[in-house]
């Protein structure tokens, strides 16, 4: 039988989501306690604990771990996290809460119960550590950056219980997959050797290109789309998910791809978030990352390929899922194809580069979008998107 890579740092899968003959008595138990409310990105990771996939976290990170995932990328008992996994709230509402308290969980716009947290730590946040260890910047025109300064200034700690999935397993039903679900999967398919493609945006030829590589290396590949909150001008998920549909339904050979979504939202922070892409990986039970240009970089601030050299600075024990490093993609004319520098020897005036930035740039001018750039499947999706902004 094909044996999966473990889940991160544990035995088995660890997820916070109460059984929901339990969430009722929960509920109740969630009206008599001081509210707690969560930002964007808070609520994404609530909903990542609740499915295991950040095991093995028990909930929100206190100080020891904070500290030593911002310097060394490592929890106090020696795991290896590299971005952390934080709750804050004001300091008028900390000085309401005491060590021990259960408190509820509630989204921050809609006041809407998510979970309970039995507080044990409240500490102040060093924003400028935090930005520089995991963004290498505080250049407040970061995405990533704006977030972490405009937390409150107390981070809460301690273990959390999920009373909900937000939206999510309604509005993708049969997309939104657990990591407990992608496992049963790949065992299912008879899958051991299994690369996950992580995507924010439609899958454009590059994109296709990657993920056929490594198809080719590995017994089948996971794309595995963001379905939390993006940046400004990112395309919509609902959009994004029938693009990506009609590229696997017109150009991948069948039982090689397992399409699957996740509730994360992005936080820009390039090679700190591609490991932090890979440990999640693991749990979901993948043994490779494809990682290729500038992944989970904005803007500048990362080099095409720091998100590959970070991985060449672990110790060997950090990580069991891999990097699968590929090189800048493009379409070659003399090449008649996708290749990439390492096995295309012609200039740059024979190349095509492909991006999503160029993608956006060309529907929003209305240019013609050449079938070496995107699937005409693919185009057309995105034609009736940006069409319907008018």
């Amino acid at each position: 039988m094909p044996t999966l890579v473990p889940p991160h740092g544990s035995d088995a899968l660890k997820p916070l989501l109460l059984p929901a003959d339990e969430r009722a008595d929960a509920a109740d138990h969630a009206a008599e306690l001081k509210h707690v409310p969560l930002s964007s990105r808070e609520v994404s990771d609530l909903f990542m604990l609740g499915m295991g996939a950040y095991t093995p976290l028990p909930g929100f990170m206190n100080e020891r771990d904070w500290r030593g995932c911002c310097e060394t990328m490592q929890l106090a008992d020696g795991v290896f996290w590299p971005i952390p996994i934080t709750l804050s709230c004001s300091q008028a509402l900390a000085d309401e809460i005491a060590i021990g308290d259960d408190v509820a969980l509630v989204d921050g716009e809609t006041d809407q119960l998510l979970g309970l947290m039995t507080v044990s730590e409240q500490y102040g946040i060093d924003r400028e550590l935090e930005c520089e260890s995991v963004f290498r910047t505080t250049d407040p025109k970061h995405p990533g950056v704006a977030k972490v300064h405009e937390q409150p200034p107390v981070n809460l700690a301690g273990s959390v219980r999920t009373l909900s999935e937000g939206h999510f397993p309604e509005t993708y039903a049969g997309l939104y997959l657990r990591p407990e679900e992608t496992r049963a999967l790949f065992a299912e398919n008879g899958w051991s050797k299994v690369a996950a493609f992580q995507t924010r945006n439609p899958m454009h030829r590059s994109h296709e290109y990657l993920a056929k590589i490594a198809i080719e290396v590995c017994d089948g590949v996971l794309i595995h789309q963001v379905l939390g909150a993006l940046k400004a001008g990112d395309i919509p998920a609902d959009v994004r998910v029938a693009a990506i549909d009609a590229l696997v339904k017109h150009y991948f050979v069948n039982g090689t791809i397992v399409q699957a979504g996740y509730p994360i939202e992005m936080r820009y922070a390039g090679p700190r978030e591609a490991l932090l892409h890979a440990v999640f990986r693991q749990n979901f039970g993948c043994s490779h990352l494809v990682v290729g240009r500038d992944h989970a970089g904005v803007g500048d601030y990362y080099g095409p390929f720091d998100a590959h050299e970070i991985f060449d600075t672990l110790p060997a024990d950090s990580l069991i899922t891999q990097a699968l490093k590929i090189d800048i993609t493009f379409y070659c004319y003399r090449c008649n194809g996708m290749a990439t520098g390492r096995t295309c020897p012609h200039s740059a005036d024979d190349r095509l580069a492909i991006s999503g930035t160029r993608l956006r740039e060309m529907f929003a001018n209305d240019e013609p979008i050449p079938p070496e750039f995107s699937r005409p499947e693919v185009v057309a999706v995105l034609q009736t998107y940006y069409g319907n902004l008018g």
